[in-house]
């Protein structure tokens, strides 16, 4: 039996416990100090209160102050907050976790670099550790998954991404069940940057609901032309900058272009996207959902930058990201909605 530690009581880490509490492991759920509400009602009433499930039986919970206590003798320790909790993971969390115990992190985003690299979470933590003069096996997962879904059972297929094989194979066997499958890879920049890029798409072509909303109604029939044409954009440009990052094969591309459609149906990326669509201004658009957390705004802006910055110094081309560059413009200039349908179009002679 092994011991997991979710740090991080939202609701994609909170989701994991499903699968490694039924599979007979000890689940140890440890809130942040955000969390604090979410703990206690677990204690209570043994379900998260965004859950409409029970967790399985026997899941211990605790707050983070104690949290030195949950980590002592894990297995691994599965990092579940959000992006805008990454610099807190790892100048809190990280120093308190011997080398013996890895972590696999479900935190999903890019930080960019003044020279227009982009670096996975993983890297910054691993950069982290390395001032700390502490090496930390640093793990990650990426798909297609969401986590109401993933409690309620419905068949999912992820990627758990590492530098060592061994120690992914030990976590897939502790997570995989009938209805969590786990294929495994050693390229964390590929894995890792193809679930991120996916944000700024998924509002882009969320941006066409909304559009559609507005021209016919809130209640009009959905139109997919116009979303399968900037879906067919957004999978070009995420892989080209795939191919930037040197990660452009088949197995990150399939993981990326899952969770870009997971992503548009389901989600807060979905709504914002919507709401800029339909005529509002991105603050706007963070006003009417207060409260959602936006980790897709943070990303797209990021990956944009990125993009700017490469193609002042001749790596990239801007122009190859029309779509990207206008969700830019849109969130960082508030300018109006006005997808630029032609520039997506090309001319190809065999």
């Amino acid at each position: 039996m092994a011991v997991v530690t979710i740090i991080g009581a939202g609701m994609m880490g909170s989701a994991l416990a499903f699968p490694a509490r039924e599979n007979g492991h000890e689940v140890r759920l440890v809130g942040t100090h955000l969390d604090r509400d979410i703990i206690d009602a677990c204690k209570k009433e043994d379900k998260h209160p965004k859950f409409d499930r029970v967790f399985p039986a026997g899941i211990k919970y605790y707050q983070i102050e104690e949290v030195e206590e949950a980590i002592e003798g894990s297995t691994f320790i599965i990092g579940g907050v959000s992006s805008f909790g990454v610099d807190w993971f790892g100048n809190v969390i990280l120093p308190m976790i011997p080398e013996t115990i890895p972590v696999l992190s479900v935190t999903k985003g890019l930080v960019d670099t003044e020279e227009g690299k982009l670096l996975t979470y993983p890297d910054v933590w691993e950069a982290k550790c390395k001032k700390m003069g502490k090496k930390l096996s640093i793990n990650a997962i990426g798909g297609p998954c969401t986590s109401y879904e993933l409690v309620f059972h419905d068949q999912t297929e992820v990627a758990f991404c590492g530098r060592d094989m061994e120690i992914l194979k030990m976590m897939k066997e502790a997570m995989t069940t009938d209805y969590y499958h786990i294929s495994l890879s050693t390229d964390v920049t590929g894995i890792e940057s193809a679930v991120a890029l996916k944000n700024g798409y998924a509002l882009g072509i969320a941006l066409t609901i909304g559009l559609n909303q507005k021209e016919f109604g809130i209640d009009s029939q959905l139109h997919f032309n116009s979303q399968a044409a900037i879906f067919g954009q957004a999978v070009k440009e995420m892989y080209r900058l795939l191919a930037y990052q040197g990660a452009a094969t088949l197995e990150n591309m399939t993981v990326g272009y899952g969770d870009l459609y997971v992503t548009v149906y389901g989600g807060r990326t979905r709504l914002v996207g919507i709401l800029l669509g339909r005529g509002l201004n991105i603050d706007e658009a963070k006003e009417e959902l207060n409260g959602v957390t936006l980790e897709s705004l943070v990303v797209a802006e990021r990956v944009a930058r990125a993009v700017k910055a490469a193609s002042a110094r001749g790596a990239l081309d801007a122009k190859d990201f029309p779509l990207l560059m206008h969700v830019d413009e849109i969130i960082c200039n508030k300018k109006e909605v006005e997808i630029p349908w032609e520039d997506f179009t090309f001319m190809y002679e065999k």
